[in-house]
């Protein structure tokens, strides 16, 4: 009778729910809506397909207190943390400023190069990252990490979003704004990989190539968040650079997202693309073959300034693509699963206010970090790196030696994980986390404080 009662106990311990291959691609979409008022469409999508994110623009703020209650009613219909994202890089690109209810802000031209001060840099930014705390975004498409090669390029140069034409400026007002936005819990965003300062043409309009124009001086802000392990999400430009890949953007290339960024680069966060309504894409590609393109590139996050595609919704649709690509082997379900991962993995730093931050890089070796909070009540996060795809264990010892639980046993490719373990139903005191791969082993103390 007692075993019949243990396996009993032990049966919902098993039967976990995992989530479905269209609920996992509905997490890779971000989609957008027009006004104040919520459609009853993106309510649907939020509520029963488990779209990922919303980034709202200008046309959605009217004031403080009407975006905050937008905001937290968007996160209310949502079932997991919800990404809301904005773009507010200061001056020509803000959706806050004097026109409701914020104040206007400076370019990063002004900072990096007319001021080139740190303290205005880090000041501006503070303000900003107010903002957006305040009023229940999570994510800024900022700051931009683009060279400002091209003075005139109509999109990046001529409106000022470039820091500066010296890469070691620009990356070092890039980590400046990173940091006061992370001291406010807001994840951000580098863009417009591998660099949009060179252009002479805007990927709004249409076609924009690079290849004459573009070096490997504009890769350096990047590389440099990246390795210093500032970076959270990359976003990948509409930009056409034979030199990398002769016959496709970057936003839509395994060679510039999977080889360039993530192999050579070491970036293993979340990749979003730039939005993929913009004429670079859509006068070029047949929409069904965009969104394959973009998955299989590597990206995580497909970007729309839109939630309405073909009187339908544009979340179901893309649900409905990927999904069948998926079926039909046209995309590696695996791709789906990683991209799953990385976002799950960034929501979980949202959720536990950005604690469990660990670098996007891939460390050479395998890593267990000291968990956070240490000591703690009753729950605390567990942090890890693998630099090789392989089986991973992860469990817990009381002070005698005894295992009180296992975190993790299964397969897992390299990169940075985060796991929570709550202690609540067990005693107060010591205890150990061990974590295996291979031939590694790692051991950590904590401290359950009850």
């Amino acid at each position: 009778m007692k075993r019949i009662v243990v396996l009993f106990l032990c049966f919902p311990l098993i039967l976990v729910s995992q989530p479905t291959l269209q609920q996992k691609i509905a997490q890779m979409v971000m989609v957008s809506f027009t006004g104040t008022v919520i459609p009853e469409s993106v309510k649907v999508d939020l509520q029963q397909r488990g779209l990922g994110g919303i980034v709202l623009f200008a046309n959605n703020i009217v004031s403080s207190n009407q975006i905050t209650s937008l905001t937290s009613q968007l996160s209310s219909f949502s079932k997991s943390q919800l990404l809301l994202a904005v773009d507010q890089e200061g001056g020509k690109v803000a959706r806050f400023g004097s026109t409701n209810g914020f104040s206007s802000t400076p370019t990063a031209f002004h900072l990096g190069t007319q001021v080139n001060r740190e303290d205005s840099t880090r000041a501006t930014a503070a303000l900003m990252a107010g903002w957006l705390s305040k009023t229940g975004f999570n994510i800024n498409f900022a700051p931009v990490a683009d060279v400002n090669v091209n003075p005139l390029s109509p999109a990046i140069g001529k409106n000022e979003r470039s820091f500066s034409s010296n890469p070691d400026t620009v990356s070092k007002h890039v980590s400046w704004f990173i940091d006061e936005f992370h001291k406010k819990k807001i994840i951000t965003t580098l863009k417009h990989f591998p660099g949009h300062g060179s252009a002479s043409a805007d990927s709004h309009l249409g076609f924009t190539d690079v290849t004459n124009t573009w070096t490997a001086k504009e890769l350096q802000p990047f590389r440099s968040a990246i390795t210093n392990g500032e970076a959270d999400i990359v976003m990948a430009g509409h930009l056409f650079n034979a030199k990398i890949d002769s016959q496709y953007p970057a936003s839509l290339s395994y060679k510039t997202i999977t080889k360039l960024l993530r192999d050579s680069l070491k970036f293993n966060g979340v990749v979003i693309s730039d939005e993929l309504s913009m004429n670079a894409i859509a006068l070029n590609f047949q929409f069904d073959d965009a969104l394959k393109l973009c998955v299989q590139s590597g990206t995580d996050i497909l970007l729309f300034n839109k939630s309405i595609y073909n009187n339908q919704s544009l979340t179901a649709y893309i649900v409905n693509v990927i999904s069948k690509k998926v079926n039909t082997g046209e995309i590696p379900s695996a791709m789906i699963d990683s991209a799953y991962e990385r976002i799950q993995r960034l929501k979980q730093r949202i959720l536990t206010g950005m604690h469990d931050q660990v670098a996007a890089v891939i460390p050479a070796n395998v890593q267990l970090y000291q968990n956070y909070p240490n000591p703690f009540n009753p729950s605390t996060t567990i942090r890890f790196s693998i630099p090789v795809s392989g089986f991973v264990s992860l469990k817990i010892f009381n002070v005698l030696g005894k295992e009180v639980a296992q975190l993790v046993n299964d397969e897992r490719t390299a990169g940075n994980y985060s796991v929570q373990f709550n202690a609540s139903a067990y005693a107060g005191g010591v205890y150990f986390v061990r974590l295996q791969t291979g031939s590694a082993l790692r051991t950590a103390k904590m401290v359950y404080l009850k």
